[in-house]
Parts: structure tokens; C-alpha cells; sequence
């Protein structure tokens, strides 16, 4: 029996599909407790992390290892004042140490805020005054120390500093203080209602909003994990996603473990296609789950034989028929897509038991109640575009579905407004309740940068590098400026305004 059984009740069909899904949890409930120290306790030496590196270091973690090490963290955390309801930023990359401190810092109640180490020294900035943490874990790469003391010159708070692995100037070792503290912790009172993990909206379209979720959204990763990902009690699902983003909660963390599933983990810098293929081989990853790019770099580059994948998902983009077909034709795995937001946990998707419609995100989430609502109110007919709501079920909680925007209730309650959740998401359902996404040119694609030359200068190759050199060293990595054109003036309308559409071809 998998630890979930404790925590929800599933009902399925004769195919094994997901029909209704009912939770039953303890007011308290605390997934570093309540499933960490609990698998530690009835099967101790059960594997729950598999990481490696680039540089060939291997560590396998068993329940009972993340039982020690996240006790060990709480304490080296306490010693220094953090407690139920601080703040804390962790900026660990794909870094094992992630694991221990994200499960102690559940364990005393504070606030876990991952961060990307790709952000710049304004983004962190921003963050560290808008969030106003208490304490920041990082990792010595990057220059991720260097720019977090830069973003802390003007901050007037007194905020803790690790670092993990090494020695850094200005931040405490949290490698040597966990070796040192003790691995005993007695449980701290928390609430099922409390925050626990906060992640910042990527920001692409105006300022970074800080959603909040409490101790139940791991309970809701159970069907992410189970029903979409398919994972195994002991098998080995690896998702490709850093720590710093939510995909990292979807499928690095809280529904493999509560379905008995194994992590795999990858540390790496850069993307190499090849060597994930390798990893899923030499360690028997039974599922798998990337952003479309991926699978087009598999096609692109030639898929090899990959004995142990049983299942494979992909979210974050729209997924080409193509890339669908060619790796179904070269594995036999359907490409099963899903669709959620940071705001959420998985919302619809092609689930265990429904056979993948291609070019489809799937049906909705038993945990949810899921319409489709066009512009003045209405349910739209099968074919027409409808946004994505979500209708708040009677007498239940909002399971999976963020508590609150950081210090914005007003642009809280503006996405609830008439009494449901509004995605902002477009879509469309065909005549058996399938969803499909309106084609959105922009997703996954480059970001371009269209500019029209002051008198005397005139296009080159030069040129083009140094305006993406200067843009790009104030951008995060992901929002780096990938193309340059130069035209002679912006396609305006009859009033003036630039059409948008009109430069994006």
C-alpha cells in the first residue's frame, strides 16, 4: 500500500480511469511528517531520491536518509531563529541538498520560496523585498552568491545566508552545520491551512506575483503523479524541471513520493538530449516527463531505445502532431499532455485509463469541477471558445488551488470573481468532453526583438550582438532576447498603436 491510500479515496472504472477522487486528511497534516517520516518508519530503506551529476558523482537517498538529513536541517534552521512562519528562499538548482531543505523547512512550519538561479540581481531584488525573507539557501554556482549580495546592498533587514557544498564569504556552510546537528526532531505543531510553499509567478507579463499554497497542495499531486505520470509504487519517474520552478513540485517531490515512487535527478547546466536518454537507461526510469522542446530535440537528434520507459508526459507548451506521431512511432509510448498553472496543481490533462486524443490537453481533473465560460457568461457549444474556470464544489476545499496571492487580496479575489476561478486560459471541447487549447503562436517559441535604427546606423551582425549583450545582461536566462530584426518602421494602426501581430511573423 502506498502511503496516498492513508490520505484519499479513488474511484476508478473497468479501465482503470479516474472517476472521483476524495480526500480525508488530519488538520495538521504535514507532508515532511505525515508521508517523509512515515515511509522512514514502515520501510525505512525504501528508495526515494536517485541524483547524479555531470561530473559523475552518484548519491542514492532512501526514506530514511531524508528522514535524518531534513531533521538535521530543521535543527541547524531553529538554532538560527527560523521558525513556524518565516520566510525562506531556496536557490538550489537540481542540488540534492534541495530535497533536505525544502522537507525541514515543512517540518517547522515556514515558508519555502524556490527560486531559479538564472535570475538576475534586479530579479532577486524584487523578490527578496517583495517576499521580505527571512533566510536564503543557495548554491555556490552561477554567481548566484555574488548576485544575491548585490541585490542585498540597499536591504535593510537582517537575513540569514547559506550557502551549500562550499565555503562562501558572507553565508554559512549548510553542508559542515547539518553534518554537526542533531538528526532528532520532535514534531512542531503546524495547520493543514498553513503556508508552506510559495513560488513567483515567471513575470513575463508585468510584475512577478507571489502565489501562495498551503500544507494540502502536496495531497493533490497524487493524481499528477498516479493518474497522469503513471508512476509505480518503487519505480523511478524522472521530470525534467529545476527547483526553482513549480513543474519541480509536479514531478520531482510530492506525488512520486506519496505514490511510492522513486525521484531521479540530473544535475545539469546544460541541455544535452543524448545524455538523458543515457540516464533513463542506466537507471531504469520507468516514467518520464519533459516540456515539448525536448521530445523535438529526441526526434530531431534520432530517439534511441529507452527499454525501461513505460510512460511519458509533456506539459508547458503546445505539443506539434508531429514530434506526437515520430515518438510514439520510435517507442510505442503515447505522448500524454497535461495542463495546470503555478496557481494550481494539474487541471486537465490525458489521463490513465483514456486513450490520448493527439493534439489534445485531455479532460478535466476529477478533484476539480471544470468549465468552459465565453465572454458574457455563457456555456459555450462544442468547437467554441470558451476561458478555462474552475466551479468551486460545495462544501469541499479548494484542494490543489493557491490560498492567496502574496499581499495582493484585491488581485486575489479579481480571479474569483462571479463565484469561480478564472485560469485566463483559452480552450475549446469537442462533443465528448475532450479539451483543446487554442493554438498560441507564442508558446515555446523565441523572444524577438524588432528595432528601428536612429540616423546613422545601419543593420550588422555587430550590431545585432550588442544590443542582445546589453538586453540580455539585465534579463534572466529565460527571458533573453533570442532574435534581432531591423525594419524601417512599425506597422501601426490608423490610431497609432503598433500591430503586435504584424512583427511576430
Amino acid at each position: 500500500m502506498s502511503i496516498s491510500q492513508l490520505y484519499c479515496r479513488e474511484i476508478t472504472d473497468a479501465n482503470g480511469a479516474l472517476t472521483d477522487f476524495l480526500l480525508d486528511y488530519p488538520f495538521d497534516f504535514n507532508f515532511g511528517y505525515d508521508v517523509v517520516d512515515l515511509q522512514a518508519k514502515t520501510e525505512p530503506g525504501k528508495r526515494a531520491l536517485v541524483w547524479c551529476n555531470v561530473e559523475g558523482e552518484e548519491h542514492i537517498f532512501t526514506f530514511s536518509d531524508i528522514k535524518k538529513y531534513s531533521n538535521k536541517m530543521a535543527n541547524v534552521f531553529l538554532s538560527h531563529g527560523i521558525k513556524r512562519g518565516s520566510r525562506v528562499m531556496l536557490v538550489l538548482k537540481r542540488h540534492y541538498e534541495y530535497w533536505f531543505a525544502v522537507i525541514a523547512l515543512h517540518k517547522i512550519g515556514a515558508l519555502a520560496i524556490p527560486a531559479s538561479h538564472m535570475l538576475t540581481v534586479s530579479d532577486f531584488s524584487y523578490r527578496i523585498n517583495t517576499a521580505k525573507v527571512d533566510a536564503i539557501i543557495c548554491t555556490p554556482q552561477n554567481e548566484v552568491c555574488e548576485k544575491i549580495q548585490e541585490a542585498l546592498e540597499n536591504y535593510n533587514s537582517d537575513i540569514k545566508l547559506w550557502c551549500v557544498k562550499e565555503d562562501k564569504e558572507g553565508f554559512y556552510n549548510l553542508s559542515k552545520q547539518t553534518e554537526e546537528a542533531s538528526g532528532e526532531l520532535k514534531r512542531i505543531p503546524t495547520l493543514a491551512s498553513d503556508p508552506m510553499l510559495m513560488y513567483f509567478t515567471s513575470g513575463t507579463t508585468g510584475y512577478p506575483k507571489g502565489v501562495i499554497h498551503n500544507y494540502t497542495y502536496p495531497l493533490a499531486h497524487i493524481i499528477t503523479a498516479r493518474y497522469w505520470q503513471q508512476t509505480e509504487n518503487n519505480g523511478l519517474h524522472f521530470t525534467v524541471a529545476e527547483t526553482g520552478w513549480a513543474k519541480a513540485s509536479w514531478g520531482k517531490l510530492y506525488g512520486q513520493w506519496l505514490t511510492g515512487c522513486a525521484v531521479m535527478v540530473y544535475d545539469f547546466d546544460n541541455f544535452e538530449p543524448r545524455q538523458l536518454s543515457n540516464i533513463i537507461n542506466k537507471y531504469g526510469v520507468t516514467s518520464f516527463c519533459a516540456p515539448p522542446t525536448v521530445y523535438r530535440y529526441l526526434v530531431r537528434k534520432g530517439i534511441p531505445k529507452m527499454p525501461s520507459l513505460k510512460h511519458a508526459t509533456t506539459a508547458g507548451e503546445m505539443l506539434s502532431p508531429e514530434v506526437f506521431r515520430k515518438f510514439f512511432e520510435a517507442t510505442g509510448l503515447t505522448l500524454a499532455e497535461g495542463y495546470g498553472q503555478t496557481e494550481t496543481t494539474l487541471l486537465i490533462a490525458n489521463f490513465k485509463g483514456v486513450k490520448a486524443c493527439e493534439g489534445s490537453i485531455g479532460i478535466p481533473s476529477p478533484l476539480y469541477d471544470i468549465k468552459l465560460r465565453t465572454k458574457d457568461g455563457r456555456t459555450p457549444l462544442p468547437g467554441e471558445i470558451g476561458e478555462v474556470v474552475i466551479v468551486p464544489k460545495k462544501n469541499a476545499p479548494r484542494t490543489g488551488i493557491f490560498s492567496a496571492y502574496l499581499d495582493n487580496e484585491k488581485q486575489y479575489e479579481y480571479v474569483f470573481r462571479d463565484g469561480v476561478y478564472h485560469t485566463g486560459d483559452a480552450a475549446y471541447a469537442n462533443e465528448d468532453g475532450v479539451f483543446f487549447f487554442v493554438p498560441d503562436t507564442l508558446r515555446g517559441q523565441a523572444i524577438k526583438a524588432v528595432v528601428v535604427l536612429d540616423r546613422g546606423y545601419t543593420p550588422s551582425g555587430k550590431l545585432e550582438k550588442d544590443i542582445k549583450e546589453f538586453c540580455n545582461k539585465k534579463l534572466a536566462e529565460y527571458k533573453w532576447i533570442r532574435l534581432v530584426e531591423f525594419v524601417k518602421e512599425m506597422p501601426k494602426t490608423i490610431s497609432g498603436k503598433i500591430v503586435k501581430p504584424a512583427l511576430r511573423g
